[in-house]
Order: structure tokens, then sequence, then C-alpha cells
């Protein structure tokens, strides 16, 4: 599927589609690895374009100061991860960022602000982000945390493209990670998303801690919501000094590999993005996940608050693989 337009057009859902129970995608994870890889390319070229690959730029907007306890992140005020915060950004500089974004090569714009949820007050001037980064000619995507009623609306009628709310980890691994708001809260977020019609993107973080069952469960979820997420972004944890992860076990590349693999067989149409964590890994460890579906990554050198390859090595990895961003 070659898409050249700023929007990207997720194929319709069929009528009926496939429920995977979490005992089947723990077997996909079992499967000798090249024979995943394999089945998971041939799934990734019935439904796109295996040359192309999107490319997002992440910018925080508001950083710091959180009041949740996200085990993983920097940004927690409960953590003493020596973050500075900051107040949100302005526009003209938030429009700055985009436009060098779009001069390097990405279409997609994301902005993240650190909060449990945004206030009204809050939003107006996200708003307005919203709509002067689209009238540059890049989609649009926001993380704002937990939104309240009226407020998808809101972003919908501003033009906002997709909302991006992950799910993070397992069911029963979601309490070792996070204990100030519960799954059910980031369900019901993804609910009033698609109630506006706004695009879904939803993924998570491995290398928690959580074994690889969980790690089948969190896909298994994720491929079983109603719609499943047009975006699918598999982050491997990036251990912040501060946090309470810090200095957990590292995950088995090849286990990441896996991760990818089975996230495109059971979201066939979906988006599979190279999220946080990609600073760590080799040009070839990338070139195995794009071979099993990755088709989708961030672009540019600065994640929220922590470091992503700089855009000139992306670029030669590009060249030397044949991809082209879309």
């Amino acid at each position: 599927m070659t898409t050249t337009s700023a929007t990207i057009e997720r194929p319709a859902a069929p009528q009926s589609r496939h429920r995977w129970a979490v005992a089947e995608v723990e077997a996909l994870f079992e499967l000798p690895l090249l024979d995943l890889v394999f089945r998971a390319q041939q799934v990734h070229r019935g439904h796109f374009d295996p040359q192309e690959v999107q490319r997002s730029t992440l910018l925080s907007i508001k950083t710091g100061g959180c009041s949740e306890d996200c085990g993983y992140c920097s940004q927690s005020a409960r953590h003493d991860s020596g973050l500075a915060r900051q107040r949100l950004l302005p526009v003209d500089e938030v429009l700055a960022n985009a436009r060098a974004a779009k001069a390097r090569g990405a279409s997609r714009f994301c902005m993240g602000a650190a909060w449990r949820g945004p206030k009204d007050q809050d939003l107006a001037p996200v708003l307005e982000m919203v709509r002067e980064v689209k009238a540059l000619g890049l989609q649009t995507c926001v993380t704002l945390g937990m939104l309240k009623e009226g407020q998808a609306e809101q972003l919908a009628d501003a033009g906002l493209d997709y909302y991006n709310h992950n799910l993070d980890t397992a069911p029963d691994f979601y309490g070792q990670v996070i204990t100030t708001h519960t799954l059910q809260d980031r369900l019901d977020t993804l609910d009033k998303v698609r109630g506006a019609g706004i695009n879904v993107c939803s993924g998570g973080i491995v290398g928690m801690g959580e074994n690889r069952r969980q790690r089948a469960a969190l896909i298994a979820q994720l491929a079983n919501l109603p719609t499943p997420p047009e975006s699918v972004p598999i982050n491997n944890l990036v251990q912040v000094p501060g946090t309470p992860l810090a200095g957990a076990g590292a995950l088995d590349p090849f286990e990441f590999v896996r991760t990818i693999a089975a996230a495109r067989i059971t979201m066939p149409a979906s988006y599979v993005r190279l999220s946080a964590g990609r600073g760590e890994m080799s040009d070839e460890l990338q070139a195995l996940c794009f071979m099993a579906g990755a088709n989708s990554m961030f672009y540019g050198e600065r994640l929220l608050t922590t470091d992503n390859p700089d855009a000139d090595r992306d670029d030669r990895l590009f060249a030397r693989l044949g991809l082209r961003a879309i």
C-alpha cells in the first residue's frame, strides 16, 4: 500500500476478525525466530509496501511534574530523576520544531505533555498547536494523559489526526508498574478518542520485568480492542536513574523482535512503530525489526526526555536498506 498524502489512510476493517487468545499470541512467540519473522513479513507485504517506513517526530511540550507514579517515567514528580520541570511551551516554539521536523522528512508531529490529564485551560493552547501544525501539512498527534468528557471532541474539531495513550503492559502486570490510575482508566480514554473519530495510537513497553506470557497478553489486548490501533508503538524500556525500574534486567534483543513480529501478525493493517529504546539498537537489530513488520519510527534526536538516534544516522540506515520515508 503506497501513500503520499499527508493523511495516512487505514484500510477498512473487515466485518469480522479473529480475536486472539493470549495462548495463541504466546504460541507465536514460541516459534523459531526465523519462521516467526518470515510469517510476519508475509503478513506485512499483504498490507503495506515493505520498503516504506512512516517517520514521526516527538516533542515534549510540557515536561516533568506529573502526579502519576508510572515506574518507567522520568517525568513523575514522585521520582528523583533529576529532570527539571518546565511549563507548557509557547506555540511559536512548537511550530519552529514542527517546521524543522518536516524539513528533515518527518510526516507526523507528535506533542506530549506530562499531565495526568489536561485541564480545560491547558487544552486551549494545545488546540492551537494542533491547528497550526496541521496547517504545515503534517499529521498531528498528541499525548496528554487521560481525557475528560468533551475533550476528545475539541481535539477532533481542531483537526487532530492521532491520540496516543499506551496500554503499557499486560493486565496482570499493570499494578506492578502503575498504581495511581488503572488500566480501565486508559481504556476509557481510548473509547473517548474513538468516539470522537480520532485515530488511536496505542502500544506498550517491554523490558520492565514482565515475562513472555505477559508480553503476549499486551499484544492480545491491543489486537482485541473493538478496532485495533491505527498506530502501535512498541517501546523497549529506557532505564532512567531515579525511576523504580532503573536496574531492570535488559530484554534479549531477539525477544524484542518477536514482540514486533507478534504485533504485525495480530494487527496486520496497523503501523507498528519502533519507539523508545531505539538509540541502544544496532543497525542490524533495527533491520531485523523492519523485516519483522515494523514500518514506523520516531525520527529525530530526542523523544520526550530520552535520546534517539540522530537523523543523519537514520538517513544512512534507510539508504543502506533501500527504505523510503513516508
